[in-house]
């Protein structure tokens, strides 16, 4: 019988870590084509104190950076010893191109948010999204 192999925690941690903070990046750019963008914390013509729409953004690209990152651990960690059938492996691989597909497409059409505005709420998603998928990554490598 074949001895089971295993990535290092360190290689493990960082591709989902990447994946994690594609995954929130790729939330924050269509959820700005809706418009939930974290722009709207910035604004100062809103009488409102936070808007739902960047409250919303906000535990979106949270709960999917981190999601991203603990699901991609387990899958990495299970795809080494060769507990997942091939086909879902090409399934996921499709799923994730088609993803990254409809971000590239939304990404590409002018942006409605104000320059600034965007340049700061997308550094804003990509460091909530990498500090989540950092934590998501974590919790599956303590847990396995």
């Amino acid at each position: 019988m074949a001895e089971t192999t295993y990535f290092p925690r360190y290689l493990i941690l960082g591709g989902a870590m990447i994946s994690g903070v594609l995954l929130a990046l790729a939330v924050h750019m269509l959820g700005a084509r809706y418009g939930l963008d974290l722009g709207g914390l910035w604004r100062s013509d809103t009488r409102e104190f936070m808007p739902a729409g960047a409250a919303i953004a906000w535990w979106l690209i949270a709960g999917v950076g981190f999601s991203g990152g603990y699901f991609t651990a387990n899958l990495m960690h299970s795809a080494v010893s060769g507990q997942i059938p091939q086909r879902m492996r090409h399934f996921l691989i499709a799923v994730g191109v088609l993803i990254l597909a409809g971000v590239g497409q939304a990404a590409s059409a002018p942006s409605p948010i104000p320059t600034i505005s965007g340049v700061l709420a997308g550094l804003a998603a990509l460091c909530l999204g990498a500090a989540m998928a950092f934590c998501g990554a974590y919790f599956a490598m303590r847990k396995g």
